[in-house]
């Protein structure tokens, strides 16, 4: 049990001035929870990006975790730790966004999920509980990579938004359709300037190849990280991610520093 200490001033005030004098308990806050991968998670995502644009009276939880599906996700016990907030009445009212995806694709064992019968049924199971347990659920479409092929992204992701948008429709969830949005973004603005919204610098134009030159075998090829957001990606998703939650459900935006603009 976790107790509160009063000074013993403050115990002596009350003593003097009763009961009565006491100041109003603080209203229960208004909680947001966020449930996902890297994609959303601290340092690397635009989880953080987004509970900053809350103002202080709401408390905004970043439980998301690099690396996990919509199955290792609860497997390692990190669901009960949503269910403990949910049940513990702090809150007047909790929203829970739960984004997955990119780690149930295949290849990704023991992550990988099936994406006709697992995958559905754990981003329900999320919605249900949340629901019971008298939260609000919010599914996210997951948020696109930034990888072209020509001059046209590759939305590799499209078929785990689909199954998310049919599960918020069977469940009477609210839908955050992040991977729809981004994916647009992104396409309009070219790879040259998505490459920005990454962690690292944008790699340098690569020189033509030296045909005189052997290359040497087993020589590693550094690769671009085309997922994980740097400051200015996630800034630009958490805006993405506010505009959308304020259209979905009005009443949040007041819950927003700049009172949800568009």
């Amino acid at each position: 049990m976790k107790l509160r200490t009063i000074a013993p001033a403050a115990v002596a005030a009350l003593a003097l001035t009763g009961p009565a004098a006491a100041a109003p308990a603080a209203a229960a806050p208004v909680r947001v929870i966020l449930v996902g991968d890297s994609t959303m998670a601290s340092n690397s995502g635009y989880g953080d990006a987004l509970c900053a644009r809350f103002t202080p009276q709401i408390e905004c939880v970043n439980l998301a975790r690099g690396g996990r599906s919509s199955r290792s996700f609860r497997a390692e016990g990190r669901w009960d730790e949503v269910r403990r907030l949910l049940q513990d009445g702090s809150a007047t009212t909790t929203y829970v966004l739960v984004q997955f995806g990119h780690n149930d694709q295949p290849g990704k064992p023991p992550r990988s999920t099936d994406l006709v019968t697992e995958f559905p049924a754990n981003m329900a199971r999320y919605a249900q509980e949340t629901k019971a347990l008298g939260g609000v659920p919010v599914l996210v479409t997951p948020l696109t990579r930034r990888s072209f092929k020509g001059q046209w992204l590759r939305d590799d992701l499209a078929p785990w938004a689909a199954a998310i948008r049919k599960v918020a429709q069977q469940e009477h969830a609210v839908l955050l359709d992040l991977n729809a949005d981004s994916a647009a973004a992104v396409q309009a603005m070219g790879q040259r300037e998505a490459d920005t919204l990454a962690m690292a610098p944008p790699p340098a134009v690569a020189a033509p190849a030296d045909p005189n030159k052997v290359e040497v075998a087993g020589a590693a090829k550094s690769a671009f990280d085309r997922t994980h957001l740097g400051k200015k990606g996630a800034d630009l998703f958490a805006r993405m991610v506010e505009r959308a939650l304020v259209q979905a459900l009005p009443e949040t935006r007041a819950y927003f520093i700049d009172g949800g603009k568009p």
